[in-house]
């Protein structure tokens, strides 16, 4: 059979909008000969759609356009990601489906049968799960339809760090006569993540001795990154064809001729670095916004977040403001400024010193005498935060924030200061990791990032002589705790078993604690890691938490 591979970038609730590309997609198809074209799932929707789907409004809006597309399917047949009522069946009220749109009208729905609930899904709270449904029947072939979830099987689900299911869909549909399988997906970005899912497809085409054709979603969609990267696997576990990474496109192939286009893997560094611009461009470009404002201080941090920016929107659309305090070091302007000149952002030199004075003539006399030292420096970073604000509300800037993990984590930032922003775009970036992107970065975009600023020491430079490490442990250690505490969910005996100083991981472990507040005003961070900040780890504020 020829089918097309539509892999699209939804705007989440844009029916409109998807719609269209859909329409466009396709055409495309049909112009390509092609007998069937698949999109990912929930395309009409974008994913996540999250509590849009209580709007009566917004599924009867996706009802009828699928509706419309089916009238566009006269010469070539199509499966559509849609959601739908789901009658007077109990449970949820909802059905997240497939429509196979064919000879112009819906020939046939598949309704979704395991629903995650972990990490950032949140599927039960909203659709009726599907139960085991027979094969699609498209000009006389039995078409297994699954969607997303429906392919995960144990050992995949155990690598990710969940549970498995009871049921089966794939085992339901081979059994069932399926002659082949296609799997819409919206399956989110994090590192390692796509060859773990390649591996998953090849499995299971193996398993059910059926060709499977699996379709991703690409684009951002708030914390969110799809990386698309669809793909078709033969009944022996051989990959026949890859769609781009990162990037819309449409790949036709003959299931029965064997292989066709297969665009090429990426290393972890270029898919962060791309994910990272992808995210932060449809984050700006989604949200109606065309420019973006950030503080650009001289540091690691700082420089990676404006290349990256530079790279996804253009150096024209990228405003950096080097705010320079009494305590800030030649070197650090200095810095700031050749990263404008090699990536050709705008920079404005707003020294802080006087509205520092000002702030402290108006607290003298005010402030206990033996407060603590943070209380300046966060005064610093504060009024760092309000400039680049000013400039958001007068330019219309979206503004960047441009801590990393490591300083989410322990809470080595300032509210309303450096954490100021709409996005984090690094907010899930351990430290250690930001310097082998900004290595990567300047290997492949032309050493935008000046040496000195990834050689020299991270400093806040809040007071005299100041580094990181007079408050943090060394950041390589610093992020091996991190990674087992955060993303593995290990706890603090685990944690020391692993070899780890135990004063140390239970500093680090309290530091993280005690963060949470902090953590709960943050931007939205893009998510590249098994475990984010955001939606994916709810903890909560205020509670003891002497299990540690």
């Amino acid at each position: 059979m020829k089918i097309a591979l539509a892999q699209i970038n939804p705007t989440v609730g844009d029916i409109a909008g998807n719609g269209l590309k859909i329409s466009e997609s396709i055409a495309r198809a049909e112009q390509a000969g092609a007998e069937l074209v698949v999109f990912s799932e929930l395309s009409l929707l974008g994913y996540p759609p999250q509590d849009l789907l209580s709007r009566s409004s917004f599924i009867s809006a996706a009802v009828d356009a699928v509706e419309a597309l089916a009238d566009r399917c006269r010469r070539i047949a199509a499966l559509v990601g849609f959601v739908r009522p789901a009658g007077n069946l109990p449970g949820k009220p909802l059905e997240n489906a497939a429509a196979l749109l064919a000879d112009g009208a819906v020939a046939g729905v598949y309704v979704k049968t395991l629903l995650p609930t972990y990490d950032v899904f949140d599927e039960r709270r909203y659709f009726r799960p599907g139960a085991s449904q027979a094969p699609l029947i498209l000009a006389g072939r039995r078409i297994g339809v699954s969607i997303c979830e429906d392919i995960w099987d144990r050992s995949a689900l155990a690598a990710l760090g969940q549970a498995s299911y009871r049921a089966d869909p794939l085992a339901d549909l081979r059994k069932a006569g399926a002659e082949i399988i296609i799997n819409m997906s919206a399956s989110p970005f994090q590192l390692g993540k796509a060859g773990l899912r390649e591996d998953l497809v090849r499995r299971q085409a193996v398993r059910a001795k059926t060709p499977i054709v699996y379709v991703n979603q690409v684009g951002g969609n708030d914390e969110l990154i799809f990386d698309g990267a669809s793909l078709v696997v033969g009944a022996d576990g051989e990959i026949l064809a890859r769609c781009k990474s990162f990037a819309e496109d449409l790949l036709v192939i003959d299931t029965d001729a064997g292989a066709g286009r297969c665009e090429p893997n990426d290393s972890d560094m270029e898919q962060l670095a791309a994910a990272l611009k992808l995210g932060l461009r449809d984050y700006v470009r989604k949200c109606g916004f065309k420019s973006v404002v950030l503080g650009l201080s001289g540091g690691i941090d700082s420089a990676v977040v404006a290349a990256i920016a530079a790279d996804a929107l253009g150096a024209e659309n990228v405003l950096a403001l080097a705010m320079p305090s009494r305590y800030s070091s030649d070197h650090s302007l200095a810095d700031a400024r050749q990263l404008a000149r090699n990536t050709g952002i705008r920079l404005l030199e707003l020294p802080i010193a006087p509205i520092h004075t000002a702030y402290e003539q108006a607290l003298a006399g005010h402030l206990p005498k033996d407060r603590p030292d943070t209380t300046d420096q966060n005064i610093q970073a504060r009024i760092r935060g309000n400039l680049v604000m000013a400039f958001s509300n007068a330019c219309g800037h979206l503004p960047l924030a441009t801590g990393n993990k490591s300083e989410l984590a322990t809470g080595y930032c300032t509210l309303y200061g450096d954490m100021t922003g709409g996005l984090a775009v690094i907010g899930d970036v351990p430290k250690t990791m930001v310097y082998d992107l900004a290595r990567h970065l300047n290997e492949t975009k032309g050493r935008q990032i000046p040496e000195s600023t990834i050689t020299k020491p991270p400093s806040a430079e809040l007071k005299p002589d100041q580094t990181d490490q007079d408050k943090l442990p060394p950041y390589d250690i610093l992020d091996a705790i991190l990674s087992r505490y955060i993303e593995r969910e290990e706890n603090t005996g685990e944690i020391i078993a692993a070899g780890l100083d135990a004063g140390v991981v239970r500093r680090v472990v309290s530091m993280v604690s005690v963060s949470e507040y902090k953590r709960r005003q943050a931007a939205p961070v893009l998510k590249v890691t098994a475990r984010a900040f955001g939606p994916g780890r709810r903890m909560p504020i205020a509670c003891r938490r002497d299990f540690d």
